[in-house]
């Protein structure tokens, strides 16, 4: 008989003894029985007791076709039996020009070449280092400061923390950060200008008049503008009103400062379009991809950019883009990336994703919207942001030692769904293949998880 792994309660102890879990309070960690996940089976995760949950996170946003899918998992096992690895540094491999190629294909017009890493945080660093050296080879070194909103989230490697504005997350680095130079989030339910109507389009008037005004000050300073496209993730799905990056992309040229779109969230398709700045017809200068790449398989990233910027690291030593990682371009990684990419066009997944959205948009208005404690649901494609507050006509917020969006999501696991939440707000990003049944189960299991939680707190003394 083949080795039995060891039981739940043995793994939970080596757990405990060994790992130290990202984004964790591992003193709280101690206390916990954690859920020990074993086996994937399309859009459910299952535990090592056989429980399962309905993925309703995409293991951390990067699930596109469900686990075990048949497609990639026949990508992976061809392409193992082939070359599992071999260095970018001075030679190249099949799979990381096939996938440069396809990569390019779909992307917007303005970008045309391919830079590869490992992680979302790295694929923003490679641009934030590419936009800096740019403009040192095109005879403007004065324009080396960078701009981004100050609720941004954009990695965690140096050069990412600095760009990003969450405090909670960033505090404790600001002395290794480099400065920079921040504009408003234009976010019309909590807006930065608390005597401006809670509107999108007086919000987004404001943060952008807030922008120009940056630009007309600095402009000669600035290297590039790094902005998630339309939805900020990490700080609690804030949805950018519409026409918001467009107006950015065209203060952008009109003061020559590059662009950066950060799709690491918001690409493969996340959003109903095969990148999120598409819909609004922006083509950046740079464009950083993590995440859905592999359809949640590998881990592998990019950095797109326009050949504008390619051609300007022609020539000597001295304009060599001088940064590369072990793994880069990986041949596993790429061929299923690959196959990721084509199953996307053959099975018509972004028309499928336009179609649950508004599925999932109904149910959330009819169960979810009429909860008391639920402020506002921010919503582009199949991301989805439920924020929850004391009080909904003054969106007073709950005390963050109630810890009340982790207790909703750790109540779903009972009804079967894992969740995860940022602060008070609960986010949905399920696979893309998520179902119209799947979609009525994860609304009601959300739905009686918020009420039962609630409930409980009302009870207590």
């Amino acid at each position: 008989m083949p080795d039995q792994p060891p039981n739940t309660d043995t793994l939970r102890q080596l757990d405990q003894k060994y790992l130290w879990h990202p984004f964790t309070q591992m003193q709280r960690w101690q206390r916990e029985k954690p859920v020990i996940i074993a086996e994937g089976e399309g859009n459910y995760l299952i535990d090592s007791d056989g429980k399962r949950y309905l993925d309703a996170v995409s293991s951390l946003w990067v699930n596109v076709h469900g686990h075990r899918c048949p497609t990639l998992d026949d990508a992976l096992i061809k392409q193992s039996r082939q070359l599992a690895h071999s260095t970018l540094l001075g030679l190249t491999n099949i799979p990381a020009i096939e996938f440069a190629e396809a990569l390019i294909n779909v992307a917007p017009a303005s970008l045309q070449r391919v830079f590869y890493s490992d992680s979302g945080s790295t694929a923003v660093e490679v641009a934030l280092k590419i936009a800096y050296q740019y403009w040192q080879h095109t005879g403007r070194p004065n324009k080396s400061k960078f701009v981004a909103l100050d609720a941004a989230y954009h990695g965690d490697t140096i050069g990412s923390v600095s760009v990003g504005g969450i405090d909670l997350f960033h505090q404790i680095f600001h002395p290794l950060l480099f400065s920079v130079e921040r504009v408003p989030t234009p976010h019309a339910y909590r807006c930065a200008v608390q005597d401006l109507p809670h509107s999108p389009k007086e919000c987004s008037a404001h943060c952008l008049a807030a922008l120009e005004a940056l630009f007309q000050e600095k402009g000669d300073q600035l290297a590039a503008l790094v902005i998630e496209s339309r939805m900020q993730g990490a700080a609690g799905m804030l949805l950018h009103p519409p026409g918001y990056l467009a107006s950015v992309a065209k203060l952008c040229r009109q003061y020559e400062i590059l662009l950066i779109c950060d799709e690491v969230a918001t690409g493969f398709g996340r959003t109903g379009e095969y990148f999120s700045c598409m819909a609004e017809n922006v083509e950046p200068d740079l464009m950083a991809v993590a995440k859905g790449i592999t359809g949640g398989y590998l881990p592998l990233a990019a950095t797109l950019c326009s050949e504008e910027i390619y051609n300007a690291f022609l020539g000597g030593a001295d304009k060599t883009f001088f940064h590369g990682h072990t793994y880069t371009g990986n041949p596993l990684a790429c061929a299923v990336a690959l196959a990721s990419l084509r199953l996307i066009d053959e099975s018509d997944l972004l028309n499928t994703v336009r179609k649950r959205s508004t599925t999932l948009q109904e149910q959330l208005t009819q169960h979810i919207a009429p909860i008391a404690n639920v402020g506002q649901i921010r919503q582009l494609g199949l991301m989805v942001g439920i924020e929850l507050v004391a009080d909904r006509a003054s969106r007073k917020p709950f005390p963050p030692a109630e810890r009340l969006g982790a207790e909703i999501c750790q109540r779903a696991r009972e009804h079967g769904l894992l969740l995860r939440p940022l602060g008070d707000v609960i986010v949905l990003m399920p696979p893309l293949t998520i179902s119209p049944t799947e979609i009525d189960f994860l609304i009601q299991g959300l739905q009686t998880s918020i009420e039962e939680v609630l409930a409980r707190r009302t009870e207590l003394p």
